[in-house]
């Protein structure tokens, strides 16, 4: 499916190489101030131009179809949508019989008996996270006097992150990266266990970001070789703060009061320069492949506002739920 949440409901629609892509918010509260410019700094941060991202550049002017009317929000569907006008649709033209290893080509293309379209990836391409850093800003301004902070602290296994995309630019291969998010300002309370505990909730939201293939909150896998006094975090007031904060800033799937932070793992990027072998239908044998196209040779260097802005629509709606 492609909608998300139970009151601040998301649905995201559009393909790379469509007329447009963009999201429709339902549940978004009436009265909110909202304008175009409102989501310029979010949406700045998505956008390539850095070394190591794709030449691929998109205007990324948002558009107001429904739900505002005097820059405030009117309680109905708010619709947002941004137009595709830099595709180059014939880079994609060899993949309807050589699907690109390591993306979704060869599994779309069987789920809906080809019917899908390829360009770009279609509907599961990165170019639809506009759509969620779009929703992201809105949901930010439903979480006032709360923080959504994230940022890439490795990428190719090295905190040195220039020196990271260089080395991948002189290599001419891609690489991941590790982004950490920090949530502050959060009250005790927020979560609905057992499945829409804070970790569930967030965790979904986060694997619906291309290229995520792992997320820990606290110490996460590190907590497995950790003793259990350790590991505890002691609370030193009535309002719950704790000397640690190896649980993430959530226990029981119920946030705690203390800052909310968990790291997620991003794939290197599947579209490398390098040659690769894959399986070509049309002969029916494995051959070698050069992926086409404009692609990011480190995509982790976009990625931290979009996991701010799917943590913040996830919390937008546990605070829904909360209030």
């Amino acid at each position: 499916m492609n909608t998300f949440g139970r009151i601040f409901r998301i649905s995201i629609f559009g393909e790379s190489h469509g007329k447009w892509v963009g999201v429709t918010i339902d549940g978004c509260p009436a009265g909110i101030a909202l304008r175009e410019e409102d989501l310029a700094p979010d949406l700045d941060r998505r956008k390539a131009g850095a070394a190591g991202t794709t030449p691929r550049k998109e205007d990324d002017m948002p558009i107001f179809v429904s739900g505002l009317f005097n820059n405030k929000t009117t309680g109905a569907p708010l619709t947002i949508v941004f137009e595709n006008n830099n595709v180059r649709s014939a880079d994609y033209d060899a993949i309807k019989a050589t699907p690109r290893p390591g993306h979704a080509d060869f599994v779309l293309d069987k789920k809906f008996n080809g019917f899908n379209d390829h360009r770009g990836g279609g509907h599961s391409s990165g170019r639809l996270t506009v759509a969620l850093v779009a929703a992201g800003s809105v949901a930010k301004k439903i979480l006032n006097g709360i923080t959504v902070s994230a940022t890439l602290t490795e990428a190719g296994g090295n905190t040195d992150i220039e020196a990271a995309i260089n080395k991948a630019i002189a290599d001419q291969d891609s690489i991941g990266g590790i982004v950490s998010c920090t949530v502050a300002g959060l009250p005790v309370g927020l979560g609905e266990p057992f499945f829409d505990s804070v970790e569930s909730v967030i965790s979904h939201a986060v694997f619906s970001i291309p290229a995520i293939k792992g997320v820990e909150f606290g110490s996460g896998f590190a907590a497995a070789r950790m003793a259990g006094s350790t590991h505890n975090d002691a609370i030193i007031n009535e309002h719950g703060a704790t000397g640690t904060n190896n649980a993430g800033g959530i226990n029981g799937g119920i946030t705690n009061g203390n800052d909310l932070h968990f790291r997620v793992a991003v794939k290197p990027t599947s579209s490398t320069p390098r040659e690769q072998q894959t399986w070509n239908k049309n002969t029916q044998s494995v051959e070698p492949f050069t992926v086409k196209g404009r692609h990011d040779l480190c995509i982790a260097l976009r990625v931290p506002v979009v996991v701010e802005a799917v943590t913040a629509i996830a919390l937008a709606d546990l605070w829904l739920l909360h209030a």
